[in-house]
């Protein structure tokens, strides 16, 4: 009995979004074909959240085991001064609807080993990307650049999944300075290798001044990562100087230091491994055109102060492999599909990026006075326990939660 070979699908991009686009492609009865930019697998992470949608995900496509909680049993975190001074905060380990915290290192490993698992078959080709891309109602021809030259190879569907500053965004939607919109600030994450001065193991922390801020996320079972957020209006001049000399530029120009900043740039200048960029998000009317499709952070990339970035990468993923499944055959109407359902939970993660901006990095002595009184009103004795029973019920937390089939 003769069968037809299965679909062939390029996903560009070995990330959350691209590995998890493979796995799911993979059990829709496709052929997926990965290509990665850098030389080999990425190591190095910083904290992450994954909440209800992106565990769904998760279980759906056979990884749900394997995802690793390291959230504290009996989560703290404190509002702190330069000295490390400490008084009731809260942070993502408060929250009542108990997201996973978790390292960005490990959710890539397990869905990378999960894919490895259940297709040991599927190609990964390092050193590669996409140069050019064309395509017609029954495929796409993609020119690819790798250690061993320059090819053209055809293709079901091209998924791209290769992040914010993403090539095939660039090749066929739009470019940078269309559909990237600056928030404004700059970032710095990374994994500590010691305890900071008065924050021990499980412990997390906000420091808060007029357009800068440092947290720290603590986790049970190792040190915690920090996040350096503050303003600019120049991300280009900012990345001209050493990362860890920029945040003692920014934070010490008018202040000490302090025991606890500067054991953490200390620990950075030791060569911790570390992502410096701007907060931004991806705005497109359409996250497909024909058969190529942009997945995760380079379709909409809701920002690191959504939480949202890995749950949503890992939902989108498993919905596009769900309707290819449903639809097979038929790439446009999966496409369609796919986009119908989940475009208003983007809009709403993007949403909550937007609004978290002042929570991770309060623009001004305004609204940094608002939030201070915020977090005095919710970590009051009686305020407290009503804050913790109704927020899970509040759209915005429960909108984080929403199984995405």
């Amino acid at each position: 009995m003769h069968r037809e070979p299965a679909p062939r699908a390029l996903v560009v991009g070995l990330g959350i979004s691209g590995t998890a686009s493979a796995l799911a492609l993979h059990r829709a009865g496709w052929e997926p074909v990965i290509i990665e930019r850098a030389p080999q697998r990425r190591r190095g992470g910083y904290f992450m959240a994954i909440f209800g949608a992106g565990r769904y995900a998760a279980q759906d496509l056979g990884v749900g085991d394997r995802l690793a909680n390291h959230r504290s049993p009996e989560p703290t975190t404190y509002t702190i001064d330069r000295t490390g001074h400490r008084r009731p905060g809260l942070g993502f380990g408060d929250l009542p609807i108990n997201p996973y915290l978790t390292m960005r290192d490990d959710v890539e490993e397990a869905i990378y080993d999960t894919l490895r698992e259940q297709a040991p078959d599927v190609s990964i080709r390092f050193g590669t990307t996409p140069r050019a891309i064309s395509q017609d109602a029954d495929g796409v021809d993609v020119t690819l650049t790798g250690p061993d030259g320059t090819t053209t190879e055809r293709f079901d569907l091209v998924v791209g999944a290769d992040g914010i500053h993403s090539q095939v965004r660039r090749l066929v939607f739009a470019p940078d300075s269309e559909a990237i919109d600056r928030m404004g600030t700059m970032i710095c994450a990374f994994a500590l290798t010691d305890d900071l001065p008065t924050l021990p193991q499980g412990m997390g922390a906000r420091l808060l001044e007029p357009n800068r801020a440092f947290h720290v996320f603590p986790f049970d079972d190792r040190p915690s990562t920090v996040l350096f957020s503050y303003g600019t209006d120049d991300v280009k001049a900012e990345k001209r100087v050493p990362v860890a000399a920029r945040l003692r530029e920014v934070y010490g120009h008018d202040a000490e230091l302090g025991p606890v900043l500067e054991a953490a740039i200390t620990q950075l200048e030791d060569g911790r491994p570390a992502l410096f960029d701007a907060v931004e998000q991806v705005h497109l009317p359409s996250w497909h055109r024909g058969r190529v499709v942009l997945v995760g952070d380079s379709a909409w990339c809701p920002s690191l102060y959504s939480g949202m970035g890995a749950t949503s990468g890992l939902a989108g993923a498993n919905l596009l492999g769900l309707r290819l499944a449903e639809h097979p055959g038929d790439v446009s109407a999966a496409l369609d599909g796919w986009e119908r359902t989940l475009r208003p939970h983007i809009r709403e993660y993007q949403k909550m990026g937007v609004d978290a901006r002042s929570f991770f990095t309060p623009a001004t002595g305004q609204e940094l006075r608002a939030g201070e009184r915020r977090m005095r009103l919710q970590t009051a004795p009686i305020t407290s326990w009503v804050f913790a029973r109704l927020l899970p019920l509040l759209p915005v937390m429960r909108k984080r939660e929403v199984h995405l089939v």
